[in-house]
């Protein structure tokens, strides 16, 4: 009987051991390293140094720290941080840069510190220190706002300049007195300023030197010089400057068929043939040439009919801009003739059935045409030969109708005497209830306004141009989210214009409605939309 209770008990001991072997492990660790120690101190003064160290509590490691560390003010020579890439308990700052005397600088290390097991984030820490008798304590705080888009990037450079040493090019060859970064925010908040007068810039950079690229960064500055100590929000919108027109390359598709790429405004721009071979404008004969804008691209495409040739050379003007451009000419195979509607399946109300071609048309013969009403009742109809490449067929439609356009054999003749094989494209339309409204009232005196009714990707459903009313109604829409982007067009251009820091101009104001309109099949909805000021 002994046995057998010393044999339990053995067994029960046994038992509770294995238990005690398998752990639960304890409770996530979510605190952030801690700092324990700093060579020399945080907010130490008359600073002399060229080496700083950071210890922690933990092993931490850096995370992005090119992207996340700012130091102001910036240093010509960068500092270099040590580890990266491994875990450490220490981070090492060496600098190598010689510091301005009476100086408050500002290590931000933004979120790049994190413990190295669960990556918690020491966030937003500074080391500061001056190499003055006083830390510099005050602050300049605002938000950065995209000039024309709904959605403001992050990472957005602000830079600080002196006023009295500021001039409009200063930004584009010298670094700021002081610097900050919006990171994944769109605040932003300069610590640790002097007194004093300044001129402000926001930039969004492509190489992050705190320095000005028109062509590829956008901009953001206010017209007046700005006083610290201010406790005002700043608000700065970035845009990025138009480019002039200009061509940027021709690229051969096929043979008569050339693409041009341009950046700015290509309208009123013309392009016109000043050589071919070694052949002058003025002796070329039986060259025609077609054009029309490319959708949605800032591309131009150019055809043209002529004998064999090896070069041609353009000249392209648009107001005081004047280009000469050439390219060689390699390709012998045409393109095949393409024809195809403009629609899906259904006929918008507000929308013109078009035939597009992807070569211009040259000859349309009309009795080959042949619109049909529930397939079997011709109806009237007429050609309008719009652009090079496109046909527009007009006609009275009716509302919940099927429709069947039909192209006999040869009805369509391109530049490249290519015609057509039998066509037939079937569509419809919706009854008129299917459709729906929207009724727009602005708190604005504002004028004129641009109001673009827009889809859930930003593209323009419909445009109205307000020049007194303070209402406006966009019909016809098919029941889909809709978003509202108004315009205030101060030249009365009827277009939105950027702005240009050197000529001091600021982009025109952007305002979108507050909410996603999710409209419904047959409804008219009332809205009223606030506009603020600029």
């Amino acid at each position: 009987m002994k046995r057998i209770l010393f044999f339990t008990i053995g067994v029960l001991i046994l038992q509770s051991c294995a238990r005690r072997g398998n752990p639960t492990g304890g409770p996530k660790d979510e605190d952030a390293p801690v700092i324990i120690q700093t060579f020399p101190k945080i907010n130490t003064t008359e600073f002399n140094g060229k080496e700083i160290k950071i210890y922690f509590d933990e092993y931490v490691k850096l995370k992005d720290l090119q992207k996340q560390l700012i130091v102001s003010p910036p240093l010509k020579y960068p500092a270099q941080i040590s580890p990266q890439g491994i875990p450490t308990k220490k981070i090492l700052i060496k600098i190598k840069d010689t510091l301005k005397p009476n100086t408050t600088y500002v290590f931000n290390f933004g979120n790049s510190i994190e413990d190295n097991n669960e990556g918690n984030i020491l966030s937003d820490f500074k080391y500061v220190f001056s190499t003055g008798k006083v830390i510099d304590t005050l602050e300049l705080k605002g938000k950065i706002k995209d000039a024309f888009n709904q959605k403001t990037p992050d990472f957005v450079s602000v830079l600080l300049y002196k006023s009295k040493n500021f001039n409009d090019s200063i930004v584009f060859n010298k670094k700021p007195n002081y610097v900050t970064n919006t990171l994944d925010t769109t605040n932003f908040k300069l610590t640790n300023l002097k007194a004093g007068t300044y001129k402000i810039i926001a930039l969004k950079e492509t190489n992050v030197d705190y320095q000005y690229q028109p062509k590829d960064e956008k901009i953001g500055f206010l017209d007046s010089i700005i006083t610290i100590p201010n406790d005002k929000e700043l608000v700065l919108r970035i845009f990025k400057k138009e480019p002039k027109f200009q061509i940027k390359s021709i690229s051969e598709i096929n043979k008569g068929n050339l693409l041009f790429a341009y950046e700015g405004d290509a309208t009123n721009s013309n392009i016109e043939v000043i050589k071919i071979d070694t052949l002058p404008k003025e002796k070329i004969t039986g060259f025609k040439s077609y054009q029309y804008k490319e959708k949605n691209t800032d591309s131009i495409h150019y055809f043209y009919v002529y004998k064999k040739m090896d070069s041609i050379k353009f000249k392209i003007t648009k107001d005081t801009i004047n280009q000469e451009i050439s390219t060689k000419i390699f390709s012998k195979k045409i393109d095949s003739l393409v024809l195809s509607k403009n629609i899906k399946n259904t006929l918008h109300p507000l929308d013109t059935l078009a035939i597009v071609s992807n070569i211009p048309i040259k000859e349309i013969v009309k009795d080959s045409l042949q619109v049909m009403e529930f397939d079997t009742i011709p109806i009237p109809f007429n050609i309008l030969h719009k652009n090079s490449n496109e046909l527009q067929i007009i006609f009275n439609r009716k509302p919940k109708t099927k429709y069947k356009l039909s192209i006999l054999p040869k009805g369509i003749t391109s530049i490249f005497e290519q015609t057509n094989d039998s066509l037939k494209f079937n569509f419809n339309t919706k009854k008129e209830s299917y459709y729906s409204s929207i009724n727009i009232t602005f708190t604005t005196d504002k004028k004129p306004l641009i109001v673009q009714l827009l889809n859930t990707k930003n593209e323009i459903i419909q445009t109205k141009y307000l020049t007194d009313k303070k209402e406006v109604s966009f019909e016809k829409l098919l029941p889909n989210k809709y978003k509202i982007r108004v315009i205030f067009d101060k030249n009365k251009n009827k277009k939105w214009d950027t702005g240009n820091y050197i000529k001091h101009q600021q982009p025109e104001p952007v305002f979108y409605f507050n909410k996603t309109i999710d409209l419904k099949e047959n409804w008219i909805l009332n809205e009223t939309m606030k506009i603020e000021n600029q």
